[in-house]
């Protein structure tokens, strides 16, 4: 089972924009596997909009694969969004990984849109099939219960002729989500032994379904940096995920120091998942293209 190291943001992390595009041009140069930018629309803190961030990234690259970890496709018009994917593979000749979930019931866009949370899951699977047909070129028309189109069309395609869809979430539902439309999977807050479980959940409902997933093709993410676990950005870090699920454990969203990186990766390994989206923390700029730098040289050989 090949292991795959991506890089990824959550918040804007970097001062001067031009250290964004070196830190960019740092992993395309460094082996790094991809580059994910999580999804945010919402928010006072500085978030990149995931698709014109990627597209931006498409542009000032030649190797490198991108994606987004992972975008609610129930937030957003489904015809735009296979559009938008579509024009950055094709530009991009067949780099783009699209990711997409229903969105956290705890993220702020539902209230600040005017939108409930509830049957956001059946939203989230009518886009998804929508947008996979309009990949496929083949026309869509569809009176659905929350989208309606007449002969829907777009052009060019993707440089792919599958586009990756990779699922996020855990959720029964998001399980035969994944089974049946989903070309990989990708954890969230999951611990290793949880992420381990949904592999093993997808893989019977694939069963069910006539469908496979590579075996590769199972991933997640945390947070890194090396240095010491006394420092206080690991627990600022740590304590803003701790908002996200009050009184879970989660300890394995971060590992500091090269030992404790490298066995987080093989906890997940031995679970079966193989692609990871590991995010830098550092104090400023330089601190955060030195983290990366680290990463490149004291992880990426080992795997």
């Amino acid at each position: 089972m090949a292991i795959g190291i991506g890089l990824g943001l959550a918040r804007f992390p970097f001062q001067q924009v031009d250290n964004f595009w070196r830190w960019v041009e740092l992993c395309e140069n460094g082996g790094v596997d991809s580059i994910w930018q999580t999804d945010r629309l919402i928010s006072d803190e500085p978030f990149l909009e995931c698709i014109s961030a990627l597209a931006a990234i498409a542009g000032a690259t030649q190797r490198i694969k991108f994606g987004m970890n992972v975008a609610s496709a129930a937030l957003r018009d489904p015809l735009v969004l296979a559009k938008q994917c579509a024009t950055i593979d094709f530009l991009s000749k067949g780099r783009m990984l699209p990711a997409f979930g229903i969105g956290s019931a705890r993220a702020p866009e539902w209230h600040a849109t005017g939108r409930g949370t509830k049957g956001r899951g059946k939203r989230t699977d009518e886009a998804l099939d929508i947008i996979t047909q309009l990949w496929r070129g083949d026309p869509v028309t569809l009176t659905g219960d929350h989208y309606q189109y007449k002969d829907a069309v777009i052009s060019p395609l993707p440089a792919q002729a599958e586009l990756p869809l990779w699922i996020g979430g855990s959720s029964e539902a998001a399980i035969k989500r994944t089974a049946r439309i989903g070309t990989g999977w990708q954890a969230g807050l999951e611990s290793p032994e949880a992420a381990g479980r949904a592999k093993q959940a997808i893989i019977k409902a694939l069963k069910l379904s006539g469908r496979s997933i590579q075996d590769d093709h199972y991933g997640t993410g945390f947070f890194f940096r090396f240095g010491s676990t006394s420092d206080d950005i690991a627990q600022r870090e740590l304590a803003r995920f701790s908002k996200l699920a009050p009184g879970k454990d989660l300890s394995h969203t971060i590992a500091i120091g090269s030992e404790q990186i490298h066995q987080r990766i093989e906890e997940y390994a031995t679970q079966g998942i193989s692609k990871f989206i590991l995010r830098p923390m550092g104090n400023d700029d330089a601190d955060l293209l030195e983290q990366t730098q680290r990463l490149i040289n004291e992880i990426l050989p080992a795997f």
